[in-house]
């Protein structure tokens, strides 16, 4: 049986992203005019290679061939700013909302802490060569990082820690699972609320063994990939 006509389409679109050259894709009338079809059956066509991973939508400026992901090695406990940089691209993390709060019942076993106990959140966005990737909210100590709402936040933790507390992180615990895109985090991220994400929690420890803070991360489906050798 012959394919619908946005299959087709997708398919010729998607052996050209493949074949290299393309970083932006024609706007929407052009691609209907390309194809002599109608604008639905182009964005039916665009969902299935947005949801593939190979191009991605920026507000009010069209669809983009997604670049290649970046790769996290659970094993190291390299930072966003730093994998970034190792990767040829460049950083940079906005801040969204700094705030003591009440432990979420959720994290108060993992955190050592008790009921009503002051957590400090800070909620952030990652972009990597201007891309947002990355939504995270960090929950940290106030008891081993006093003070760290006063300060500059719009950057890595990591070399706030080692800074301003002589605080490492050494080792953390990670648990990640697929997900979609939570209706807010999809906002931010400039992304279709309800597409893939990949979820990620983190319970980080300090070089003295220590808790230091606990991460909740999503991350746009086409921007990551983990990678584990069994060897080191």
């Amino acid at each position: 049986m012959n394919k619908p006509q946005y299959l087709r389409i997708k398919d010729e679109l998607g052996s050209q992203i493949l074949a290299g050259g393309l970083t932006r894709l024609p706007s929407e009338r052009q691609l209907c005019e390309l194809f002599a079809t109608t604008r639905v059956t182009i964005r039916e066509a665009l969902v299935q290679l947005e949801s593939s991973g190979l191009i991605y939508r920026a507000d009010r400026r069209g669809w983009f061939v997604t670049p290649p992901r970046l790769r996290l090695n659970p094993r190291h406990t390299s930072n966003f700013h730093q994998i970034v940089r190792e990767q040829g691209g460049v950083p940079r993390t906005e801040l969204i909302e700094k705030r003591a709060i009440p432990v979420p019942p959720g994290l108060r076993e993992r955190l050592g802490l008790k009921p009503l106990d002051t957590v400090y959140l800070l909620r952030r966005l990652r972009f990597a060569d201007g891309r947002a990737v990355c939504y995270c909210e960090n929950h940290c100590l106030p008891t081993r990082v006093p003070g760290l709402l006063e300060l500059d936040l719009a950057g890595s933790l990591t070399e706030i820690y080692r800074k301003h507390y002589g605080l490492d992180y050494a080792r953390m615990r990670l648990t990640f699972h697929p997900t979609a895109l939570p209706d807010e985090v999809a906002r931010l991220l400039g992304a279709t609320a309800g597409l893939p994400a990949l979820r990620l929690e983190r319970l980080n420890f300090d070089q003295h063994g220590q808790v230091l803070d606990m991460d909740l991360e999503y991350w746009r489906h086409d921007s990551l990939e983990i990678e584990v050798d069994t060897a080191e």
